[in-house]
């Protein structure tokens, strides 16, 4: 359901929530702001395309999101890639990827496969969160200090660089970088400017000293980028070609991927601190429609922002209104004060980044893990985090998942039990079924957790490997929750080879689900009908003296 049409059906549109919302709003949209055209110019991009990017994507994901409380725009988990797709494509590039990840989770969304995103293990998402924290910290050590460009393909190659290049830096530029920082820092704990954001305080105060002392080669948006247009973006398609998708389709999903964890984690976020509940599929769609549009308009990827969403919920929003105000907010900006952004020294904007990345980085949580969970886990949690830093994102959030999938399927693997029911342990179940004992010649074996491709083996080893050749065989399956296709192809074999034995094989208490993948594989056909039972003590009944037939296939 849209989150609008929720929020309106709740009554969170009249004319009471107004207030509340507004405040909300104009709050966030200052706070994106700063945020927006540092995410722009790390991304490789122009800082007024950050806040065309914020205005866009945030109104559109306010009304056909899932979520009536999630702010969209620029983040920083983006950067990295962005960063990449910009250096090798192009602006043309990223807009056309952007357009492309639109379409992806458009997809996703109208599929309904919103739940399966929340399944990435957190080991992953700790692990890349906290890589790129560390890559947009010493990608930001250019502007920070002042520092000749470096070059370099790879990450270490790059640090390197920076390192050398770090006895070069340029003071003043560090001086109001520093400034930047601790005022980010330290402002929202000063009387009187608590409800003010840290980054706004820092991006004014810097820019008003560079502003009035007018120092030599401290780098600003106007040095750099000529300032931020006056006006409304202007609508333009990107020119899209066949080559262009085909090379260009692995950061789309890379991006789509990405877009799709950010804006669902952010939608949790919000519920649990607002009380709300989102549709994640919804806010698939919502965040689909908002990346194919912010591209028409000049902007690029956004997703759900988790820190902007936290402070509209903190101010007081009730619904979509506070993400269309922010919108308005920003809007309002660029129309009358774009001028007054020329003096804004990218240092401070870098030290804003500064904090972004330390808070991505999630260094308690990360450190925690690695204490406390499991050795299998912390090996997940660093292989994606050093190949997040020294590889490619993609690439570590793929290799991420699918170590913690095999580690996963083998803890089932694992828990998979065969063994052997002996009659002291079905005393009291025999009794109350009107048996003494099993009758002669029979074993009983049960089989508990999914039998799927990981436990096959297990299965076959002990089944196939009786330690003495019964008359018959029943096994109970009111445990096993599913089967998989190789499960199936294994209980077959077995049957198969213990029939060959002489050896006649009863199944009994087979769940819904599990009989009718049984009967639809033919297993029942295999064993014949009259040796598939509902409940044990039916399997028992079938083998008193007068009701013996002879093994199936024999």
């Amino acid at each position: 359901m849209l989150a609008v049409h929720e929020a309106w059906k709740a009554g969170l549109l009249g004319r009471k929530h107004w207030l509340r919302n507004l405040v909300a709003g104009l709050v966030v949209g200052v706070v994106a702001l700063p945020l927006a055209m540092a995410f722009a110019i790390a991304s490789g991009v122009k800082p007024e395309q950050g806040i065309y990017t914020a205005i866009v994507a945030g109104l559109l994901v306010s009304l056909c999101g899932g979520s009536r409380l999630q702010i969209a725009g620029p983040t920083g988990a983006f950067i990295v890639i962005l960063a990449g797709v910009t250096a090798k494509h192009g602006v043309d590039g990223l807009q056309i990827a952007t357009l492309m990840a639109g379409v992806i989770l458009l997809c996703l969304g109208i599929g309904r496969l919103g739940s399966i995103i929340k399944f990435i293990p957190d080991p992953v998402i700790v692990g890349f969160t906290a890589g790129i924290g560390v890559i947009i910290w010493v990608g930001q050590w250019k502007d920070f200090f002042g520092l000749p460009a470096v070059t370099g393909e790879h990450f270490h190659e790059r640090f390197w660089h920076l390192l050398q290049a770090l006895p070069h830096l340029h003071p003043t530029t560090t001086l109001l970088a520093v400034t930047a920082l601790l005022l980010v820092i330290f402002a929202p704990r000063v009387p009187g400017l608590k409800k003010v954001p840290g980054p706004l305080v820092a991006m004014l105060v810097v820019t008003a000293i560079q502003a009035l002392f007018q120092f030599d080669g401290v780098a600003t948006i106007g040095s750099a980028f000529g300032g931020i247009p006056q006006g409304l973006p202007s609508f333009g398609l990107p020119d899209i070609t066949l080559p262009r998708i085909l090379e260009l389709i692995g950061p789309a999903f890379a991006i789509a991927m990405l877009g799709a964890i950010e804006s669902l984690l952010s939608a949790v976020v919000a519920d649990g601190m607002a009380g709300t509940k989102h549709d994640s599929n919804q806010e698939l769609i919502g965040q689909g429609i908002a990346n194919i549009a912010a591209p028409l308009f000049g902007g690029f990827a956004a997703t759900g922002a988790l820190a902007r969403t936290a402070t509209n919920v903190r101010n007081g929003a009730t619904g979509p209104l506070a993400g269309v105000f922010h919108a308005l907010t920003l809007l309002l900006i660029l129309l009358f004060l774009a001028p007054l952004a020329s003096d804004i020294p990218l240092c401070a904007l870098a030290a804003i980044l500064f904090v972004v990345a330390w808070n991505m980085s999630e260094l308690k949580h990360f450190k925690r893990m690695v204490q406390r969970a499991p050795r299998a886990d912390v090996a997940v949690l660093l292989v994606t985090f050093l190949l997040t830093v020294f590889s490619d994102l993609v690439i570590a959030v793929n290799i991420g998942v699918i170590l913690a999938m095999l580690l996963f399927m083998r803890r089932m693997a694992g828990s998979v039990a065969v063994q052997q029911v002996v009659e002291q342990e079905l005393e009291a179940e025999l009794g109350g079924q009107g048996h003494a004992h099993l009758p002669a010649g029979v074993l009983v074996y049960t089989i508990e957790g999914p039998l799927f491709f990981g436990a096959a083996e297990t299965f076959e080893r002990v089944l196939a490997q009786t330690h003495s050749d019964p008359q018959v065989l029943v096994i109970r399956l009111k445990r096993v929750p599913f089967m998989d296709i190789t499960g199936i192809q294994t209980l077959e074999e077995v049957i198969e080879q213990l029939h060959r034995r002489g050896i006649r094989v009863k199944l009994c208490e087979a769940r819904g689900r599990v009989l009718g993948k049984l009967g639809k594989a033919g297993i029942l056909q295999t064993i014949g009908a009259e040796n598939y039972h509902a409940d044990f003590r039916a399997a028992l009944d079938s083998l008193r003296p007068e009701a013996t037939p002879a093994v199936a296939g024999a």
